[in-house]
């Protein structure tokens, strides 16, 4: 049997419900920009299969005719990530349900934690310090989207981050909410439990140890989409031990 060490989590849509604000955040730099664009919900949804902040503009831009000059991007990316982190610090994005348990408990057990994501670092550390204050220093590692030269759905952002750990694929658990991080992490060799977002409850998550619509809370009910939990109100320590057991 395989002991589970450290816990991995991918950020956007895992950590917390953030893909909102951050397509608000892209509508409020195009307007500050003076461009005609304005992504709708639906729009989103469909260009979220494209990872990275830059990337995503630079493909609509170029399906739609603007600008895809790297200054132009970055620029437009700066001013997005202010917006973003101007309604995370007016405490617009919390954790999902249950995170902040599974991290504390996952701590006081003495497994290491990890953060694996394609967002950037100026992103996540806004985040963190809003949700978690000097407590987001409990992660040991965190790899961005800045760290790797490839993006997820490739699995460098895992691997990267179990390399600093110095740890093995069968001693680790990947938490993802999409089908495009779910590939980046099984691509690593790591069992992942997804807990599906706003923006992705209709991905399919085949591959997956364990998809849930949260990780719960005691006293509360959870769904279990594919996989087998026996709690039905919260995923613990104990279930995720038996994923990798």
């Amino acid at each position: 049997m395989s002991e589970l060490k450290a816990l991995i989590f991918d950020v956007d849509g895992t950590l917390a419900e953030t893909e909102e604000q951050h397509r608000l955040a892209f509508n409020a730099a195009f307007a500050g920009a003076d461009l005609p664009y304005e992504w709708s919900e639906d729009r989103y949804r469909e260009l979220l299969g494209v990872a990275g902040g830059k990337q995503r503009m630079a493909a609509y831009f170029a399906a739609v005719g603007g600008d895809t000059s790297v200054g132009a991007i970055a620029a437009l990316h700066q001013a997005k990530n202010r917006h973003y982190a101007e309604a995370v610090a007016a405490g617009e994005v919390r954790l999902r349900t249950g995170v902040a348990r599974i991290l504390m408990e996952a701590r006081d057990a003495g497994l290491r934690l990890a953060i694996a994501t394609t967002t950037s670092r100026e992103n996540l550390m806004a985040l963190l310090h809003a949700t978690m204050g000097s407590a987001h220093r409990i992660f040991e590692v965190m790899v961005t989207g800045e760290d790797v030269a490839n993006l997820k759905p490739d699995p460098e952002v895992y691997l990267k981050a179990m390399a600093q750990l110095g740890l093995p694929p069968e001693n680790c658990l990947a938490f993802e909410d999409s089908a495009l991080g779910l590939e980046s992490a099984t691509r690593a060799g790591l069992r992942t439990v997804v807990t599906p977002s706003i923006y992705t409850s209709h991905h399919r998550f085949g591959p997956a140890a364990l998809v849930v619509n949260s990780l719960g809370e005691p006293g509360s009910t959870i769904r279990v989409y594919d996989g087998t939990l026996a709690s039905k109100t919260h995923v613990d320590l104990a279930a995720l031990r038996q994923l990798v057991g």
